[in-house]
């Protein structure tokens, strides 16, 4: 085996006048060894299940999810061709050699372990939340200590079960404390519809992979069973950033039982805005402002039409502007008069139905009309607000090939002038990613065509992974070969971690 670092992605490193941090690489791990972490943090009471690898499946396989209408799930989903990649997906030891090649300073990763499966013995129970507890404490112990030798240039990213708020910060402290990881990723939780499961209990036995039969998305912000403010104190009190990585394949459109393609794609994009909104509604940014969430895959495209869909959702519908469509401000007389003169033949015989004919006219009593402000929790009296609850607080991850990279850069695009704070993510080891040496030269091209500026290159793949990180801890790259270059920026300028 040959690593050089003759790359196209490693020339353009050396001509850069920062370093390169990727906010989101993937390891996919080798499973069998997991056995023993799961039985060290569950005991004999829990299995675990190595399942084979997604395959394409045959058709009678596609007949079987429709019937039960669930998705076709991810298939042949990590590179094999490239051999060396594959295997440098799985070793860290190997990955810690080549990142040079690939033109990378510092990656933070993310696991990649959807065929083990973790569950008590005989049991079926799908939303078992202390199986994803033992499963997370497993999984962050494993990939803690494979990857601890090589801490100088990379992290892993500890797992948090969310199914209960206790849970969520037993996982978190014990990620933290014990096992010394530094960031933290999240995904919503698939919870059953209260009234289907009391009617049709045998429902939940079906579900199979990704199926998300009578089941509800908890994205924690609003809505949830629980109150999530402990966990956020938690996560701000131990100055963790939160990342979240979630997948939407399974809900509303995203459910062909035939086609990946067809689920796959915008599916990270749908699942991190539902978080993101949830968040931003719930008001977590502003009770808890030092802290910061990234979503991941996503793209800017996300953040950008997110941020203009609040302020512009906002503009239209906060408080005061709500009267604009509240029926009781209605003029009837006039209204009448106006069907009676220009109605005709489509009113003619129907004038007493004009104001009760389905068309919302009718006057509404409210006791209390506060409930009916949808940005009451997060406290919204100005657009200026909802950039600032916005903007510092939320990131988002970038693939290298994804062309809608460089909007995020330009203020003229977004309301009051607003920079989307965009983070380069590699994707390494997944199967877009079919060549680990060209990402850096495939995020590079957007400056080589001028649709982004070296500051802003710099700005994504250096400052807003600062921002995000060290925002929140601001010893996060201390040990890392990235520690000079980071208090370099932040002496230069002040304000990169606000």
């Amino acid at each position: 085996m040959v690593v050089t670092n003759k790359t196209r992605s490693a020339e353009i490193r050396a001509r850069l006048k920062h370093p390169v941090i990727d906010a989101d690489g993937h390891t996919v791990e080798f499973m069998p060894p997991l056995e023993d972490y799961v039985k060290a943090a569950g005991g004999s009471d829990y299995e675990v299940r190595l399942t084979p690898s997604f395959g394409r499946g045959q058709p009678e396989a596609d007949e079987a999810r429709k019937d039960v209408r669930a998705p076709r799930p991810p298939w042949w989903g990590v590179p094999a061709k490239n051999t060396l990649d594959r295997a440098t997906a799985a070793l860290p030891k190997l990955l810690y050699e080549r990142m040079d090649e690939f033109g990378l300073d510092y990656t933070v990763l993310f696991g990649t372990t959807l065929g083990v499966d973790v569950r008590r013995k005989g049991s079926m129970n799908p939303f078992d939340a202390e199986a994803a507890q033992v499963r997370a404490r497993a999984v962050n112990t494993y990939r803690a200590e494979i990857c601890r030798e090589f801490a100088d240039r990379m992290t892993p990213v500890a797992t948090v079960p969310m199914h209960t708020p206790s849970i969520a910060i037993e996982e978190l402290e014990h990620a933290v404390k014990h096992l010394g990881l530094k960031t933290i990723a999240i995904s919503a939780v698939l919870r059953p519809i209260p009234s289907v499961m009391r009617e049709f209990p045998d429902l939940y036995k079906l579900k199979v992979g990704f199926s998300t039969l009578g089941c509800w998305l908890d994205t924690f912000g609003i809505d949830s069973d629980y109150d999530y403010d402990p966990f956020w104190a938690k996560c701000a009190e131990l100055k963790v950033p939160v990342m979240t990585h979630g997948q939407g394949m399974g809900f509303t459109t995203r459910n062909s039982a035939t086609n990946y393609m067809y689920n796959h794609i915008g599916h990270f994009a749908s699942a991190g805005e539902a978080m993101a909104k949830a968040l931003f509604m719930g008001g977590v940014t502003r009770r808890f402002p030092t802290l910061r969430f990234a979503f991941l895959e996503g793209g800017a495209a996300t953040g950008c039409r997110l941020y203009a869909d609040l302020v512009g959702h906002w503009q239209k519908r906060n408080a005061r502007d709500l009267e604009n469509y509240n029926p009781n401000n209605l003029d009837r007389e006039l209204f009448l008069d106006l069907h009676q003169r220009y109605g005709g033949k489509m009113v003619e015989g129907r004038m007493d139905r004009v104001l009760t004919g389905g068309q919302n006219l009718e006057p509404e009593h409210f006791a209390d009309t506060a409930f009916l402000d949808d940005f009451a929790r997060c406290e919204i009296r100005r657009p200026e607000d909802i950039r600032d609850l916005f903007i510092p607080r939320f990131f988002f991850g970038c693939e290298a090939d994804d062309p809608t990279n460089a909007i995020a850069f330009n203020p003229k695009l977004w309301p009051m002038g607003a920079r989307i704070n965009a983070m380069f993510s590699s994707d390494i080891g997944h199967w877009d990613v079919p060549d680990m040496t060209k990402v850096l030269e495939e995020a590079y091209e957007l400056v080589e065509e001028g649709n982004m500026t070296p500051e802003d290159f710099r700005d994504f793949t250096l400052a807003n992974p600062v921002r995000f990180f060290a925002g929140v801890n601001p010893d996060f790259f201390k040990g890392t070969v990235v520690e000079a270059s980071v208090e370099r920026l932040i002496s230069e300028h002040p304000s990169a971690l606000e």
